[in-house]
């Protein structure tokens, strides 16, 4: 039957806009297919590296309570723990493809991991190893675009040469020689890897879900302190201006201090996520075949670094918390008075400041742990890190890197093997999850005041030096010496009293006293050395 005119028009202008309609969302899906690509792409590569890290996870926490679960049914103690260390294995090279595969911030903390043995098991420590060295170089068509979005200009605009192929490369960043334009200066330009603005977030928060997973399954290991720590620091380490800022504080104040052998590489520019400095090349510090030709004393390099990080933790000044063997290194320097080489110190993205009354309280702790004042150090435990008793054995042999028995009668003295083997004994004995459980409780300054510790100890050792700790420790002991003496003074002058001048001098010829005892003590060091007599196993 045939519709009315009227109606065919209806119908045809119907199918008119449904046409019209049909083609409106076709288009327009095309169009959002292809500007929604990169997004696709990116929401694949979420599901990917989420599923990498969730198949681990699933995969580890099943392996281990398997195994664990096998002690409890009477499998015996040898063959139990070859069970474990095997499992340790499996795990390890497990997690270690899923950190490799996944880059980003996950070989940050990979090689944070592979730092820590006195926490993990040493086939973790080992197994983490090669990451140390396995750091992703970012193409320069990358760093390019980077320098267009972050400077509106491209690299050429900025110097006149720069060299395409990077001189290192770490977990967050590279550095690449450059020439900068007009002044010709030679500098190294620090870029930030492109691709962690886009992983950043993801990872931590996989990170994150990590290690609180792992603290469900498995309470009396709660590591969760890393992944927090990792959340306060990381986004410091990728501000780039901030480590200029950084950067130029250090410079200088050790500016002010005389004979000082630090150089801080000097700032021209930086953004949050390039920064251009001064080239300053020279050695690492463990190269002792370069230290040892050109004449540069170890004992003099492990000094002059005792002295660098000392002034950092009791002066005016922030801490610097990464000072691992990449971050420093030593040039040689004839024209400097005291010393004949500088140490170069670079990487200022993690910095610290640490409140005058716990600077203080520490230095007491260490005046304590000095004389072996076992109930000094007790008290200022407490008032620096809330220790109470019970946690306090572990405490000081955390702090010192010694055992117990050593802290409580000579901590300036060398480690034996004999000691080596009982504090390694003890942490298969359990007191390893009573380190996690405290240093799960500390306050995340006096963490990263530890580690400081833990990489300028690793440094010294690594120099293989003739005095061994003894001349360090009496250099310590100045630094807490001094800041003591001006909180007395700070105290004097705050009671006003009619005494001040009596009392002033009393805490002057105090201050003094020891400040001339250890000068002595110094220089029976020095002379000891000199005449290439045995050194002092303590003090």
């Amino acid at each position: 039957m045939d519709l009315p005119t009227k109606y065919q028009k209806i119908s045809v202008r119907n199918v008119r806009r449904r046409r019209i309609i049909w083609a409106t969302v076709g288009g327009s899906l095309c169009f959002g297919a292809i500007t929604s690509f990169q997004d696709v792409k990116h929401g694949a590569a979420v599901i990917q590296r989420s599923a990498r890290v969730f198949g681990a996870l699933v995969l580890n926490i099943n392996d281990y309570r398997t195994v664990l679960n096998s002690k409890n049914k009477g499998k015996d103690e040898d063959g139990w723990q070859s069970m474990l260390k095997a499992c340790h294995q499996r795990c390890a090279h497990r997690t270690l493809r899923v950190l490799e595969q996944n880059g980003s911030i996950f070989i940050k903390l990979g090689q944070h991991l592979s730092s820590m043995n006195y926490l993990l098991p040493v086939e973790w420590t080992r197994t983490f190893i090669p990451l140390q060295d396995h750091c992703p170089e970012s193409s320069y068509e990358a760093i390019e675009q980077m320098f267009i979005d972050d400077t509106g200009q491209p690299i050429a605009a900025h110097f006149d040469s720069f060299d395409r192929q990077p001189i290192g490369a770490a977990s967050l960043a590279q550095v690449h020689l450059a020439t900068m334009k007009d002044t010709g200066a030679k500098v190294a330009v620090k870029v930030q890897h492109p691709a962690l603005t886009e992983w950043v977030p993801l990872d931590l928060a996989l990170t994150r879900l990590t290690f609180s997973t792992l603290r469900y399954f498995f309470p009396e290991y709660d590591l969760e302190w890393l992944s927090n720590e990792m959340e306060l620091s990381l986004p410091q380490e990728l501000d780039f201006a901030l480590e200029g800022k950084n950067a130029i504080v250090t410079r200088e104040y050790f500016k002010m201090i005389k004979d000082s052998p630090l150089v801080v590489p000097d700032v021209y520019w930086g953004r949050k996520r390039i920064l251009v400095m001064e080239y300053i090349a020279g050695h690492r510090t463990d190269d002792l075949g370069y230290l040892d030709s050109n004449g540069i004393d170890r004992d003099e390099v492990s000094a002059a670094l005792a002295r660098i990080f000392n002034e950092m933790i009791f002066g005016d000044t922030p801490l610097h918390c990464d000072p691992h063997g990449g971050n420093i290194a030593i040039r040689r320097n004839d024209k400097r008075t005291g010393h004949n080489f500088d140490i170069i110190l670079y990487d200022h993205g993690l910095y610290r400041d640490i409140p005058l009354q716990m600077r203080r309280n520490y230095a007491k702790l260490w005046l304590a742990v000095i004389d072996a004042d076992e109930k000094g150090m007790r008290h200022y435990a407490h008032e620096v890190a809330g220790i109470t008793d019970d946690q306090f054995p572990l405490f000081a042999s955390a702090i010192t890197g010694r055992d117990y028995r050593a802290v409580t009668t000579s901590v300036v003295s060398t480690r034996t093997q004999e000691e080596k083997e009982v504090v390694s004994g003890a942490m298969g004995d359990g007191m390893l999850q009573e380190l996690v459980q405290l240093l799960g409780h500390l306050p995340r300054i006096v963490l990263l005041i530890l580690k400081t510790n833990d990489l300028t100890r690793n440094l010294d050792e690594s120099l293989q030096t003739r005095e061994g700790p003894v001349r360090n420790f009496l250099i310590l002991a100045r630094y807490c010496s001094r800041i003591v003496f001006q909180e007395q003074m700070d105290v004097i002058r705050s009671r006003g009293s009619m005494l001040w001048v009596l009392q002033r001098l009393g805490a002057w010829s105090s201050h003094l006293r020891v400040e001339a005892k250890l000068s002595l003590y110094e220089w029976y060091v020095f002379f000891r050395r000199f005449a290439r007599l045995s050194p002092l196993a303590s003090i």
